[in-house]
């Protein structure tokens, strides 16, 4: 991989990770149809390194929050708001983590191809579309439950298949329950940060096993592109949203997906 499709896949993964069209599809579709070299462990770990830099900055205070709650938890017994969230936040991550220990091997051998991405790609950009356009979007997150939770988090686990969409998906599930979109986008997003560092540290951990060699400017390089490309995609993507929906969205996943399936045939 040289510095030019490392600085693209970079730009790819930090402008998709949070939009709802599937940032493991648009890594994955370089290699399948432009026959780009596979962008490898290392350089995937810098960019999830990059993304998790990114959605931690933007959801600072709610981290801090969310940490304060745990402290008031323990030293008054109280349960706030911002620790109740932290909560659901860790038990709608659980499902991905099961789904994910029990059939990723599985998953990244049969189902990381060009035809399942086209598909998932329109199948659940129509979900998205019905989601949106057909949800009641009048709950805010105080509202969000155990129940709730659970289902956003096994929606959550679906997007293990290429093309899904992990945003895409767990704002689908939200819409769906009839959350506001921005609160939908939230807490999607912070469901996004146990995903990604997890994901990240298994990489890591399979990067030290193996003992491959590492271009560290190529991987700095990848840090910081998808870091501050997915901050700047998060911060407009959550001003825009009450204001354009999802239907550019669905739109592009659309076209995308008819356009794969027109090149596979």
């Amino acid at each position: 991989m040289d510095w030019f499709q490392a600085l693209v896949l970079a730009l790819i993964q930090g402008l998709t990770e949070f939009l709802p069209i599937s940032s493991s599809a648009h890594l994955i579709l370089p290699s399948q149809v432009l026959g780009w070299p596979d962008q490898g462990l290392a350089f995937d770990v810098a960019v999830h390194l990059g993304t998790l830099m990114a959605v931690m900055a933007y959801y600072r205070r709610d981290l801090v929050a969310m940490i304060g709650g745990a402290g008031q938890a323990v030293t008054q017994r109280t349960m706030s708001e911002d620790w109740k969230l932290g909560l659901l936040v860790v038990l709608a991550t659980i499902p991905a983590v099961l789904f994910g220990f029990l059939g990723d091997d599985w998953i990244e051998r049969e189902l990381r191809s060009a035809l399942v991405i086209a598909v998932t790609t329109l199948v659940f950009g129509a979900l998205l579309w019905a989601a949106d356009a057909f949800g009641k979007r009048q709950f805010s997150l105080v509202r969000l439950g155990i129940v709730g939770a659970i289902f956003i988090g096994l929606a959550q686990a679906l997007a293990l298949i290429p093309g899904t969409s992990r945003s895409g998906i767990t704002i689908t599930a939200a819409l769906a329950l009839g959350y506001q979109r921005e609160d939908a986008a939230r807490f999607s997003f912070l469901l996004s940060i146990p995903v990604i560092l997890g994901a990240g540290l298994l990489k890591t951990k399979d990067l030290i096993e193996q003992q491959l060699a590492v271009d560290w400017g190529l991987m700095a390089l990848g840090a910081v592109v998808s870091a501050i490309t997915a901050y700047l995609t998060i911060v407009f993507f959550i001003r825009l949203l009450e204001r354009i929906g999802m239907l550019p969205f669905v739109v592009y996943r659309l076209i995308l997906g008819i356009a794969l399936l027109a090149w596979l045939a």
